[in-house]
């Protein structure tokens, strides 16, 4: 097993290590395009070969790699063109702010899919199935922006209970979650627990759920003890995965709530051509991708001990 993670591991490092170098050959190579975007459009041939001279950009490619990734490794992200502060600054404030926001959304998304799920695919054709099958397509088909709209029309402007943006200026306030979190859950929730319904009835059918059925043992032993950790070996690869969605993948719904969250941040670098800021977030991007795939491989093989990895 130590032989296993030690191996992911270092198969995670390489795969880090070759995005590294693809996005700085997609955004660095060209010298005189990356002193544009610094000094802007307006600046003379022989300022720009001025800052290229001073920043290394004269240098061959791969002493330029080198240098990049030393620095970024040593946390030295470059200066935001938009923001003129460095990258370092602005990336981990609005990760922690995207962070908070994953983790309230998981705390109630992945209970209650694996809930519906479990209680679906243990009455397959029931009635119940049926119900929290409709529901759960329902919200999964309906992108983040009309949930969103819907959800803001009822809450803000009819009832009023909520606020119409999740700004957070003056530090965190449960009620401007409410809305993002709730967009959110019900866009994920729906495939989870859709999974999570297919595993269970699969292995609700499977001989041996049969045979300790059969054999007397308590409904809720047979359950929580047999089926239950079987069912979830499919519904846990996909919850890891949903971990970069809510990272990079709610930027419609950190820009319409107004969250300073890390994908808003993305969006904004993206608009504004700010090069430093689009490495950082990519790299980071990578790294909580890399990351999350190795920890669903290793619990993997706790799920299932029938797996055997050379």
């Amino acid at each position: 097993m130590i032989l296993f993670v030690a191996k992911r591991v270092g198969l995670g490092l390489m795969t880090m290590l070759a995005i590294s170098a693809l996005i700085f050959l997609l955004l660095e190579v060209n010298g005189e395009a990356v002193a544009v975007k610094v000094l802007g459009p307006y600046t003379t041939p022989e300022q720009r070969q001025i800052w290229l001279e001073a920043n290394g950009y004269l240098e061959p490619l791969y002493i330029r790699y080198f240098d990049w990734l030393t620095r970024l490794l040593g946390g030295d992200l470059g200066q935001s063109i938009r923001f003129k502060v460095p990258v370092a600054d602005i990336v981990w404030d609005r990760l922690a702010n995207t962070a908070l926001l994953g983790a309230v959304t998981f705390a109630i998304m992945v209970p209650l899919a694996l809930v519906c799920g479990v209680l679906a695919g243990m009455r397959e054709g029931s009635l119940l199935d049926r119900t929290i099958s409709i529901g759960a397509i329902v919200t999964t088909s309906v992108p983040e922006f009309a949930s969103a709209v819907l959800l803001s029309a009822i809450f803000v402007f009819w009832l009023g209970w909520l606020p119409g943006a999740s700004p957070m200026v003056e530090g965190v306030d449960p009620r401007q979650l409410v809305l993002p979190v709730m967009v959110l859950v019900l866009y994920g929730a729906g495939y989870i627990a859709r999974m999570t319904r297919v595993a269970m009835a699969e292995v609700m059918q499977t001989p041996y759920i049969r045979t300790a059925i059969l054999k007397g043992l308590p409904y809720r032993l047979v359950i929580l003890r047999h089926a239950l950790r079987n069912a979830l070996l499919a519904p846990f690869t996909v919850i890891m995965l949903q971990i970069n969605w809510l990272l990079s993948g709610v930027i419609v719904v950190e820009f319409f709530f107004a969250y300073k969250g890390f994908g808003a941040l993305l969006l904004e670098a993206s608009l504004n051509q700010d090069i430093y800021l689009i490495q950082a977030c990519a790299m980071v991007a990578v790294v909580v991708a890399v990351a999350t795939q190795t920890i669903a491989d290793v619990g993997y093989t706790y799920l299932n001990p029938r797996i055997r990895f050379d």
